[in-house]
């Protein structure tokens, strides 16, 4: 059964609101194109603040299950994407480039949608209606008659409720894998910036946190150098000598399209290529652009393009965890050079100067830090495993290939079926 989107709606399809750039920075909460793009499902995220009025609450605050799609992008794929609104803490608003669907509870389920205009019978029905001029994009008015899929509201929410609840597992596992990377942070910065251990050990009191075999590595006392305060027995080094930033590889962005290699540049990740180029402890400093001097972890095997320095450790027993976070706490990018496109000069990089404990030490944060990188890595791989499950029921569930008689026992057997396939292929 189909019918018109419109007839599924609770109000009329309306465009967001237009605020100039000079008057943004303090207000509400608004949506913008770059969270619908970066973001599926949209909730507590960063986002720009705007002015906002009482008189336009009623018409342009979002509400939870609220369907949000992209009027205008520079390619086909992006013009109609569909995000949806899950929440936030506080009242939010979108902006003018969005069109916002909030559905009929009583004939249409919002995530059931939502999974619909992601998937590609959904996406081909958006496709229809996009004109393609100096950019892509779809209007309301059509958007409001496209003809959609339109099963019994039982059968959608049983659909959105199977897809919901991958979807929140991943969530679930992205939320913890932040919480576990603010507890390196935390433990790096107590250790090794406020060195609270030692701070404990002088005044008479047991390190909290910590075993006791780890809190007899640290010292009970300071000494004092040019540099301030430093625990007794620690050392004040340059980073040029304990590091190298050595330079990435030039590789054109045709050769990173194939392999199992992972290609990382001052962006972050940018591609796959056939062999690695480095091997060493897997950190990755921004060279060129916006995220010059950024630090980032690469994992295992890897190749860096020539926008970003690789590392190369001159004290490899200090390990590479320890050296990732001492080269995240440097804070490089305040010595990134002022022009028109900013780059980290990596002479004046090694003059930084650090504090450096004895290898220990080192070691002991290694093992913790290691240890929470393992959970991080369990959480992705599983995430990995629950996204391709997901995505393999899609489609199957849409056209009615695949029926559910009880959300929760076809959602157990699903995952065990489905990802029993993934893993094997």
């Amino acid at each position: 059964m189909k019918r018109p989107f419109r007839e599924l709606l609770q109000v009329p399809l309306r465009n967001g609101l237009n605020r100039p750039r000079a008057v943004r920075g303090s207000g509400v909460p608004m949506v913008n194109m770059g969270e619908l793009f970066a973001h599926d499902r949209i909730g507590n995220v960063a986002m720009e603040r705007v002015p906002f009025s009482d008189s336009e609450a009623g018409a342009y605050l979002l509400a939870p299950g609220d369907l949000l799609f992209a009027r205008q992008s520079l390619v086909l794929s992006g013009a109609g994407k569909c995000s949806v609104f899950m929440g936030a803490a506080e009242p939010t608003t979108y902006e003018g480039h969005i069109i916002r669907a909030r559905l009929d509870p009583e004939v249409a389920d919002p995530l059931y949608y939502f999974y619909y205009f992601r998937s590609p019978r959904g996406r081909g029905v958006i496709e229809s209606i996009v004109e393609q001029v100096a950019a892509a994009g779809i209007r309301g008015s059509d958007l409001a008659g496209l003809m959609v899929d339109a099963p019994p509201t039982s059968q959608q929410r049983a659909i959105a409720h199977v897809l919901g609840s991958l979807d929140d597992k991943i969530e679930l596992n992205r939320r913890m894998n932040e919480t576990l990377e603010a507890m390196a942070r935390a433990i790096f910065k107590s250790w090794f910036v406020d060195f609270d251990p030692v701070r404990a050990k002088a005044e008479g009191r047991q390190p909290a946190g910590m075993d006791a075999a780890t809190a007899a590595l640290f010292p009970d006392e300071f000494e004092e150098t040019e540099f301030g305060e430093v625990p007794k027995g620690w050392g004040v080094q340059r980073l040029g000598d304990i590091i190298e930033l050595a330079y990435g590889k030039a590789l054109k962005a045709e050769s990173r399209n194939a392999g199992e290699i992972p290609v990382f540049g001052s962006n972050g990740q940018s591609g796959w290529h056939d062999e690695p180029m480095f091997n060493g402890p897997g950190i990755v400093v921004g060279r060129k652009g916006a995220n010059a001097g950024s630090v980032s972890w690469s994992r295992g095997p890897h190749c860096v393009i020539d926008t970003a320095f690789h590392v190369v450790t001159r004290l490899p027993e200090l390990g590479p965890h320890f050296l990732f976070r001492l080269l995240a706490a440097a804070q490089l990018e305040a010595q990134v050079g002022d022009s028109a496109i900013p780059g980290l000069n990596r002479n004046i990089a090694y003059m930084t100067r650090v504090f450096l404990p004895p290898v220990p030490v080192a070691a002991a944060f290694g093992q913790l830090a290691e240890s929470l990188d393992a959970l991080k890595g369990a959480n992705e791989a599983e995430a990995r495993t629950l996204a391709a499950i997901r995505d393999t029921l899609l489609p199957r569930l849409l056209c009615g290939e695949l029926r559910i008689d009880d959300p929760e026992v076809f959602l157990v057997r699903a995952t065990a079926d489905v990802g029993a396939d993934i893993q094997s292929a």
